[in-house]
């Protein structure tokens, strides 16, 4: 797929990127592997994004960009609604991260990517992540406080924090309960969602 026609020359690069980053984590992906596999040369890396963590942060933009984006409509048909839950403004959160690892356009390699930002200590990294999508977790911060008045702001946010390291790992579907042969991917990720969102609406609710 990255040596496509179709393709252009950034885009070959972003997906062989996504590629070995997933594969071999930020610091291990070496320029070198990513001209090879997207089949490019330096210059046309330092053409495009001029440096590697530039190259990184793109990656991250084109998925979270969209992602984002869907996650605050879903909010927003939410918030129009008198007897929205609690239920439905974690749906709203977690349907579209959990539709992303769904998506044939390496949607399931990014999903790895971001487990990687999660597990490697690359404070650059979530410096960018904090500026730039932060926003989208203070809209739901402040959506999941209206619902939940006993908690005071630190204790929500802790809370959150762990329910998006369960929704990574669910995204990368790590889990010990494995999709059925006779099960579409669909409904396996349907099933999780669920299981995920009454889980984290009781933990949310705890006292």
């Amino acid at each position: 797929m990255l040596n496509s026609p179709h393709f252009s020359t950034k885009e070959r690069i972003l997906g062989a990127a996504e590629e070995l980053f997933a594969r071999n984590g930020f610091a291990g992906a070496s320029l070198r592997e990513l001209t090879s596999t997207a089949k490019v040369n330096l210059a046309a890396v330092n053409y495009h994004f001029g440096s590697k963590d530039n190259l990184v942060n793109e990656v991250f933009r084109r998925r979270l960009d969209e992602l984002s984006a869907q996650r605050l409509d879903a909010l927003k048909t939410v918030q129009t609604r008198p007897d929205a839950t609690l239920e439905d403004i974690l749906a709203a959160f977690i349907h579209p991260a959990l539709l992303l690892s769904l998506d044939k356009s390496g949607g399931s390699t990014f999903v790895r990517v971001l487990a990687r930002a999660y597990a490697e200590h690359n404070e650059r990294l979530r410096k960018y992540l904090s500026e730039n999508y932060g926003y989208v977790l203070k809209e739901f911060a402040a959506a999941f406080g209206a619902q939940l008045p006993h908690l005071d702001k630190e204790e929500l946010y802790w809370r959150i924090d762990i329910i998006a390291g369960a929704l990574t790992y669910a995204m990368a579907d790590f889990g010990v309960i494995k999709r059925r042969a006779a099960m579409s991917e669909k409904i396996h990720r349907e099933r999780a969602a669920e299981h995920l969102i009454r889980f984290a609406a009781a933990g949310l609710r705890a006292e």
